[in-house]
């Protein structure tokens, strides 16, 4: 008898069952429903197929738990969550602003004129209106910290998980470039092209709609290298700068072996095209 995943388990034990459906291979197809009932594991095929649900079932979930523990998805949750809480702050911000300008006469904005009214140097704080924007101002300013302490973490974390990326990058912007593409694989899979416009889809479905112009970057706009290119440059700098992080998340992916010479070979780059005024669009 050839033995199958099931051979020598308890028939109630899905954990061990899973693992072994996890781990186990099989050379050539066999009657498996058959080899279980003679082996004793099953009474019957259909009992066969209701254990190998539960122990598939398990071993998806196991598998599912142990991709979102991976580092690359701790730091894909913690940018997003940066960015909620920037998003969250900014938002309550704007309002805190339009309630103490009606109420105390004073323009003010920003997350600094919320903390101003937070910490009473704006306002008595002695009626009701003044303690509930009070109170507002006080959350604007919590949420604010915390997006404060999850980049704190995120740049920490990042040149861990992906060393080289983080280096050309910065960890923030390698961040989300591994949150935009859903983890650290898959980025590495990607093109240079589309690393370059990630974060642009928006603009992208546009132009393939007909009525916007291509766009020549995403979120790597952000990187010196590309915002602080001439505007007739930027599109060079921006494929020189996604070619080299598109080969950085490779490595980071597949060795995890730190490359300084990517650096360098990236600043050479963008100086060749700063100097002669791009290489062409």
């Amino acid at each position: 008898m050839t033995d199958g995943w099931f051979a020598g388990l308890d028939p109630d034990d899905t954990t061990a069952a899973a693992e072994r459906v996890a781990s186990g291979r099989a050379d050539a197809p066999e009657d498996w429903p058959a080899t279980a009932v003679d082996a004793g594991y099953t009474a019957d095929t259909e009992e066969y197929y209701e254990r190998l649900r539960a122990a598939t079932m398990e071993a998806t979930e196991a598998a599912v738990t142990e991709r979102e523990r991976a580092d690359d998805q701790q730091l894909v949750h913690a940018v997003r969550a940066m960015a909620d809480c920037e998003r969250t702050a900014n938002e309550l911000a704007e309002r805190v602003a339009e309630w103490g300008g009606s109420r105390y006469g004073e323009a003010g904005s920003g997350v600094g004129y919320a903390r101003r009214i937070a910490e009473g140097e704006v306002g008595d704080g002695g009626e009701s209106g003044d303690r509930a924007l009070r109170s507002l101002a006080e959350r604007v300013v919590d949420v604010s910290e915390e997006a404060d302490e999850l980049r704190a973490y995120i740049e920490r974390t990042a040149p861990a998980v992906a060393p080289n990326l983080s280096m050309l990058a910065g960890p923030v912007l390698a961040a989300r470039l591994i949150s935009l593409s859903g983890g650290l694989e898959s980025l590495a899979k990607q093109p240079s092209g589309t690393v370059q416009l990630l974060g642009a889809e928006d603009a992208l479905f546009a132009h393939l709609r007909g009525g916007a112009p291509s766009p020549k970057h995403g979120i790597i706009f952000t990187h010196e290298y590309v915002s602080g290119t001439r505007r007739e440059e930027r599109g060079s700098a921006a494929r020189a700068l996604a070619g080299k992080l598109s080969i950085a998340a490779r490595i980071d992916h597949y060795s995890g072996d730190r490359r300084p010479d990517l650096q360098r070979e990236l600043d050479e780059r963008m100086e060749r095209i700063r100097s002669r005024g791009g290489d062409g669009e």
